[in-house]
């Protein structure tokens, strides 16, 4: 009978699994305790591609999803098939298909907000959770849309202009921007929320959309990719969203008052487990949410270590892969258990 080297069982293992969208597709490597990592907005898995062999290597089963609506999984029609309580459901279902009883879940960007509600509403299977670039802020508040309307406030520094979440709400509208040069898109967007892209604190601010106007006007002119993205990679990117859309990926922001009643009684909880934040000290996420990190003793109980990142955008896990893979092993090295 033929050997599996070492190597072959560290190689990453494309895999469908079933789960309430239908199918998630997943990409693993390594053998161990399983790390499920949830990537955001517009991505997949793929952003993973630097954590997976590190993990690997460090002695963990790492797993990265293609979030329902991206990439290889199922891509329901509906709206409201894109809920929070439905994509914690999607990474249950994930942790049960591949026969494990708990996981680490780690999540970016959108999935970041993914991971901490799946740790929220699931502890029994999420032990721990890690949140990269964007901060955990408890349910409850202001219904979401009315938060999104006041930021074009007349008397406020945006006055007239449009906060990007509220211009992603109506079906179709952003599609008609994006899908019709979604590379050329997908590398503007990229760039414009990088640390060595990203427009200057003069330039208009490239998540507001002018009265009429779009997004992709905000976004950088000199047309340069940002280094830690290869014209290669950008083609990965591209060539998923073109074979999808990018309905799946944006019905996510049009279900955020269907999530603020949802989770109604959850209003103020915290999360308990054992927790990670990372956040890029150039990310308009992290300052935005500054009163959310600085609520962290009382909102993250269990936080074991909060990094800000200096000199670092949005896209953290892959402007500084070498940083996130060594604070992510260490965290999970110290986790009980």
């Amino acid at each position: 009978m033929p050997q599996t080297s070492a190597t072959d069982r560290h190689r990453p293992v494309h895999r469908l699994v079933p789960s309430p969208a239908g199918r998630i597709h997943l990409v693993e490597q390594g053998s161990g305790p399983l790390v499920l990592l949830v990537h955001g907005f517009p991505e997949s898995w793929y952003s993973w591609r630097r954590q997976l062999p590190a993990l690997a290597a460090a002695g963990y089963r790492a797993v990265a999803v293609d979030v329902r609506g991206y990439g290889r999984s199922s891509r329901p029609q509906a709206v409201e098939a894109y809920r929070m309580l439905d994509l914690v459901a999607d990474n249950v279902a994930v942790v049960e298909a591949l026969g494990e009883r708990s996981a680490v879940v780690v999540g970016h960007d959108w999935g970041a907000t993914v991971a901490a509600h799946s740790a929220l509403l699931r502890p029994d299977v999420f032990r721990a959770v890690g949140l990269l670039s964007v901060p955990y802020t408890p349910p409850g508040g202001p219904r979401p849309s009315e938060v999104f309307a006041g930021m074009s406030d007349p008397a406020g520094p945006f006055a007239g202009q449009e906060f990007y979440v509220s211009y992603f709400q109506e079906p179709g509208r952003a599609e008609a921007e994006i899908e019709p040069d979604v590379r050329g898109w997908l590398a503007g967007f990229y760039s414009a929320l990088s640390a060595d892209t990203m427009p200057g604190p003069e330039a208009p601010d490239p998540h507001f959309v002018a009265p009429g106007g779009t997004l992709r006007e905000r976004f950088p002119a000199h047309g340069r990719l940002p280094s830690w993205l290869s014209e290669e990679e950008l083609d990965v990117y591209a060539g998923e969203f073109e074979r999808t859309g990018l309905t799946g990926a944006l019905n996510r922001y049009r279900n955020m008052d269907r999530d603020w009643a949802d989770l109604a009684a959850h209003r103020g909880a915290p999360i308990t487990q054992p927790s990670l934040f990372l956040g890029g000290g150039m990310d308009a996420s992290t300052t935005w949410l500054s009163d959310a990190i600085e609520a962290y003793s009382d909102t993250l109980p269990g936080l074991s270590a909060s990094h800000l990142l200096d000199g670092c955008g949005h896209w953290l896990q892959q402007e500084r892969p070498e940083e996130t893979n060594r604070l992510l092993t260490e965290w999970l090295a110290g986790l009980p258990g």
